[in-house]
C-alpha cells in the first residue's frame, strides 16, 4: 500500500475574491472596467439520478464552487468570450457575431455562454445586443458537477441585467433556467434534463432542493448537516469522463421509447414497466434484460428519492445513507453508468464507516459522494487516495460540499 500518498483538496475562492479576479480578468482583456459581475454554482445531487428526463424525482444542492462572469455591453454585435482555464492557467477567447448563435453553433465550450444568451433572447425575455464577457470558475470541468449550468446560469443572469427590463423574479429564473437547458440541448448538442440549471438557480444555503419533474415543481428542504456533526465529502475521481460518446443518449432512448410505447407520461405511472418493456425491446431488437434493468433503475430510484426526502426531511440519516448505497447500486448493477473508479471510491468511504456514498451526475467518470461525520473525512480521503494510487487511477480531488445559494449578483 502506498503511504507516501498526500490527498490533494480542491481550492475554492470566497465570493469577493472569485469577484475580484473576474473584474480583474475583464480588464485585462478589454482594457475597461466591466459593468458588473455574476455568479451561479455547480451542484451535487445528493439522490435522484438518472431520472430527471424521465419526469422522476431529485435531490440536489448548489455548492459553493460558482462559476463568475463580469460583463459589458458592446455596440459590435458580437460575443467575446474570454476565459481562464486549465493547469497552468491560460486565457482563451472565442468571439462569435451575436447574428450567428444558434443551434450547432457554436458547438464549443463557448456555446454554453452564449447559446444560453441566445436562448435567453429567443424567448423574449430580453432584446439582442452584443456582449463582452470574462469568466472565472471553481467548478471542476468534467467532475460531474455541472460545471456546464453554472456557466450557462451566470452568463445568462449577466445578459438578462444588462439588458432585460423586467426585474429578477422566479418568473424570470424560470425563463433563464429553460434557456439554458435549451442551450445545453440545441447549442452545444448534450442532452440535459434540467435538474442543474433549476438547482444553479434556485439553489438556497442550509438546504437542498425536492424537484419533482413531472409537477414542475421545487421544494426547499433544510439540509444543515453540519449541525449534526456530519459532512457531505465530494470525491471527484478524474477518471476521463466523457458523456457526449452516445452512452447518455442511449440510455435516455431506451427510456423514451419505453415510456411512449407505455403510453405514459413517466414510467413512475405505469402498473408493471419492467415487465411491460420487453414489448418495446423485441420490436426495437433491444435485449429485453438490459432493458428491463435499465426501466428497473428508473422506477427503483424514483421510490427511493421519495424515501430519502422523507427520511432526510425526518432527521434520519442512517436510512437517508441507506438509500445513497441503495442508489449507487442500482446506478452500477441495472443502469451500468459506473467506472472503476467511481466504485473504488464509493467503497473505500463506506470501508471508512461512511453512512452512506454513492456516485453523482451522470457517470462514466466524475465524482462520487460520501456521507461521512466531520471527523471521517481526512480519513475517508487519505484511504480513497491510497487506494487509487495502488489501483493506477487517475489522482482524485477532494472537496467538502456546503450547501449554497443559487445564481446571483456580486457586484
Amino acid at each position: 500500500m502506498p503511504t507516501n500518498v498526500t490527498p490533494r483538496w480542491l481550492q475554492t475562492r470566497t465570493e469577493e475574491q472569485g469577484t475580484a479576479d473576474v473584474q480583474s480578468l475583464f480588464q485585462q482583456v478589454y482594457g475597461y472596467q466591466s459593468a458588473g459581475v455574476w455568479s451561479a454554482p455547480g451542484r451535487v445531487n445528493l439522490i435522484g439520478e438518472h431520472v430527471d428526463y424521465a419526469d422522476g424525482i431529485s435531490l440536489p444542492f448548489a455548492l459553493s464552487q460558482r462559476t463568475y462572469v463580469a460583463a459589458a455591453k458592446n455596440n459590435d454585435g458580437v460575443y467575446r468570450v474570454a476565459s481562464r482555464y486549465g493547469d497552468p492557467a491560460e486565457i482563451v477567447h472565442v468571439e462569435i457575431p451575436v447574428s450567428e448563435v444558434g443551434p450547432n453553433n457554436p458547438a464549443n465550450w463557448a456555446g454554453y455562454a452564449v447559446g444560453a444568451i441566445w436562448a435567453a433572447i429567443e424567448a423574449g425575455l430580453m432584446p439582442a445586443g452584443g456582449l463582452n464577457l470574462a469568466i472565472e470558475s471553481d467548478v471542476p470541468v468534467g467532475a460531474g458537477l455541472s460545471s456546464s449550468a453554472a456557466l450557462e446560469c451566470s452568463a445568462a443572469l449577466a445578459a438578462f441585467d444588462l439588458n432585460g427590463s423586467a426585474p429578477l423574479d422566479d418568473a424570470v429564473r424560470s425563463g433563464l433556467m429553460r434557456a439554458s437547458i435549451r442551450a445545453e440541448n440545441e447549442v452545444v448538442g448534450v442532452s440535459t434534463g434540467g435538474l442543474d440549471q433549476r438547482i444553479s438557480l434556485f439553489g438556497q444555503a442550509g438546504h437542498a432542493l425536492a424537484i419533482d419533474f413531472a409537477e414542475d415543481s421545487a421544494t426547499l428542504v433544510p439540509f444543515d448537516i453540519a449541525a449534526r456533526g456530519l459532512a457531505i465529502l465530494i470525491m471527484n475521481t478524474n477518471a476521463p469522463h466523457r458523456l457526449n460518446d452516445g452512452q447518455y443518449a442511449a440510455r435516455r432512448a431506451v427510456i423514451d421509447g419505453v415510456t411512449a410505447d407505455l403510453g405514459v407520461s413517466s414510467l413512475r405511472y405505469a402498473k408493471d414497466a419492467e415487465a411491460d418493456s420487453a414489448r418495446w425491446a423485441q420490436a426495437n431488437g433491444q435485449d429485453p434484460q438490459q432493458v428491463a434493468a435499465r426501466v428497473r433503475h428508473v422506477v427503483s430510484e424514483i421510490a427511493r428519492t421519495a424515501e430519502a426526502i422523507q427520511q432526510i426531511s425526518g432527521g434520519d440519516v442512517e436510512a437517508f445513507g441507506r438509500s445513497m448505497q441503495g442508489s449507487h447500486a442500482s446506478l452500477r448493477d441495472d443502469y451500468e453508468v459506473t467506472v472503476p473508479e467511481l466504485d473504488t471510491a464509493v467503497d473505500m468511504a463506506m470501508e471508512q464507516g461512511a453512512l452512506g456514498a454513492r456516485m453523482t451526475g451522470g457517470g462514466f467518470g466524475g465524482s462520487a459522494i460520501a456521507l461521512l461525520r466531520e471527523d471521517r473525512v481526512e480519513a475517508t480521503a487519505q484511504a480513497v487516495a491510497e487506494a487509487f494510487a495502488k489501483k493506477g487511477f487517475n489522482e482524485p480531488e477532494f472537496v467538502v460540499a456546503l450547501p449554497s445559494d443559487g445564481a446571483h449578483r456580486n457586484a
